[in-house]
């Protein structure tokens, strides 16, 4: 087995450049990935606080924000979207009149995106979070 460098940041894998890489515990991989549920949550039909708690959650995860896009939908007010940062994107979709929304937000590099989560909690006050955490991209065998 190759001994991998101990620190998080990889910038080089076998002599080959893999551009924000991780390696945790031993494995090497492209990145976070953690999908967030929010049940019985209040404001997802507010644009503005969506746009604020994004901005807010790109803050905490120690992320580079490059763009933000959201789409507001007629009637129902739900909200669709995303922030797309250089370490990869956090996005949403919302359902108002179901009090749920489904976010993604997905790193590579040393951001933390499971700080994410308290931001939307603080934001959105959801009855129920299920928060489920993935490592895309694994480059260990």
């Amino acid at each position: 087995m190759t001994n991998w460098p101990s620190h998080n940041h990889i910038n080089e894998l076998n002599g080959e450049a893999v551009d924000h890489f991780i390696c945790k515990n031993g494995v090497i991989y492209a990145g976070d990935h953690i999908i967030i549920d929010l049940w019985g949550a209040s404001r997802l039909d507010d644009i503005a606080l969506m746009e604020a708690t994004l901005l807010t959650a790109v803050q905490e995860i120690k992320a580079t924000l490059l763009h933000i896009h959201l789409h507001h939908f007629q009637p129902n007010g739900g909200i669709s979207g995303v922030a797309v940062l250089a370490e990869s994107h956090i996005s949403v979709h919302t359902w108002p009149e179901k009090g749920y929304a489904a976010f993604d937000v997905f790193s590579c590099g040393d951001s933390i995106p499971e700080r994410a989560v308290d931001v939307l909690k603080a934001a959105f006050h959801p009855e129920k979070t299920v928060v489920t955490a993935l490592q895309r991209g694994s480059a260990s065998e």
